[in-house]
């Protein structure tokens, strides 16, 4: 069994290696064989991949002009439900401040280069962000909605295969987007009256026309 590295006393916080300690080290493991164009692509995408969610709901815009007025009003709404679900997220950080798993458990060594003490683990923020933006999008459109789901799941396992998180960290991460972006996105919904006034407005060339 691996041994503990505690922090200083300053920083003593939660250890979530009791959990899933073993599963992150032998994924980590596996990284530290896997060839290094893997690694070079996992770790890329997993510092760089959340922009591809920003291209998605650039594109969800432009099909949703074309669309209903709740469907646009859903699409004008995700990037705020996903600053929302980071905030969320970053009080329940707060909340349980764990330490990074590249911190606690002894002889790591994870790709990406390990945060600094005090800056917690639980949940992943970036998995966060990821499935709170699929979600998002797929209460706009499914098709652009299926692809976001797929990009999240490899973002949270990106940041388990990098070092910078347990799995739990990834699940609970999951967990909390959906759950956020799912409840703001249904609510985003009753502002179609209000895009139907914009569609009229200046603002028109911007959203379309809506459904035929």
């Amino acid at each position: 069994m691996i041994p503990n590295v505690h922090p200083p006393a300053r920083l003593l916080a939660y250890d979530g290696s009791g959990i899933d300690g073993g599963l992150y080290t032998r994924i980590t493991g596996w990284a530290g064989s896997a060839p290094h164009w893997l690694d070079r692509l996992v770790t890329e995408w997993s510092a760089y991949g959340l922009g591809v969610f920003a291209l998605l709901m650039v594109w969800a815009w432009w099909r949703a002009r074309a669309a209903d007025s709740a469907v646009m009003a859903r699409v004008l709404a995700s990037p705020l439900i996903v600053v929302f679900a980071y905030l969320a997220n970053s009080v329940l950080k707060g909340m349980v401040e764990e330490v990074r798993p590249c911190q606690q458990i002894a002889g790591t060594v994870p790709l990406e280069a390990c945060p600094a003490a005090g800056d917690w683990s639980f949940p992943s923020n970036h998995t966060v962000i990821a499935f709170a933006a699929a979600t998002a999008l797929w209460f706009a459109d499914r098709r652009l909605g299926w692809i976001g789901l797929l990009a999240a799941v490899l973002m949270g396992a990106s940041r388990v295969w990098v070092g910078a998180h347990y799995p739990h960290d990834v699940v609970v991460g999951a967990v909390v987007g959906v759950v956020v972006a799912a409840v703001l996105a249904l609510l985003a919904g009753r502002a179609a009256p209000l895009v139907d006034r914009l569609r009229t407005g200046p603002l028109g060339p911007v959203l379309g026309a809506g459904a035929a």
